[in-house]
């Protein structure tokens, strides 16, 4: 049975969220697709272990929080806080 996470993260605008969906690419892995629809980055997840799923997911939203910061101008995080399943 196949674990499956959906995380989106709204940005305040699209070329931000371009630019955060560039920088996490490299950190990828083949059971992850990110794509942006407008002001949000969206990523699935797929992993066949719940503790694979845990560790993956985990991983991801640290490099998320980091690339977010980074595309901020003044250095504050540009996400809204929401939680999609």
């Amino acid at each position: 049975m196949t674990r499956r996470a959906r995380i989106e993260t709204t940005f305040s605008d699209g070329e931000t969220a371009r630019q955060v969906a560039r920088s996490l690419e490299p950190d990828n892995t083949t059971e992850m697709q990110t794509h942006v629809d407008g002001v949000c980055v969206i990523t699935e997840v797929e992993r066949e272990t719940t503790g694979g799923l845990h560790a993956t997911v985990d991983d991801y939203v640290v490099n998320l929080q980091v690339a977010a910061q980074l595309s901020a101008q003044d250095g504050a995080p540009s996400t809204t806080d929401t939680n999609h399943e």
